[in-house]
């Protein structure tokens, strides 16, 4: 159960990332790389653009590949689980087995 609540966990944060670069990203090119147009400092406005594009794929791969091993370590019920149908069909299986007291079955004559 531990593995899976870890698995659940890494897809939250996996989440809240990648709808954080897509909002930065802007379709038409402007987003977070418009605001290197006047200079080109550390990265330029391609390479910001480069950085949120493979960003996005890459936490897109890694949101598929922890939901596809989510399921492997899905907590499986060991025991039997008893649910209403499953208790009715043991009341009928007893009240078959026991047989009825009220009932009195007259002698047969010979």
């Amino acid at each position: 159960m531990g593995v899976y609540i870890l698995i659940s966990v890494l897809i939250l944060i996996t989440c809240v990332l990648l709808v954080l670069i897509v909002l930065v990203q802007n379709s038409k090119g402007g987003g977070l790389a418009s605001n290197f147009q006047s200079s080109n400092q550390f990265m330029g406005v391609r390479k910001t653009a480069d950085f949120l594009e493979k960003s996005t794929w890459t936490l897109a791969v890694i949101l598929l590949v922890l939901s596809l091993f989510s399921v492997l370590v899905i907590p499986k019920n060991q025991g039997p689980v008893k649910t209403q149908e499953s208790l009715m069909e043991k009341q009928i299986k007893n009240t078959k087995a026991q047989p009825a007291k009220d009932l009195q079955v007259p002698p047969s004559k010979k």
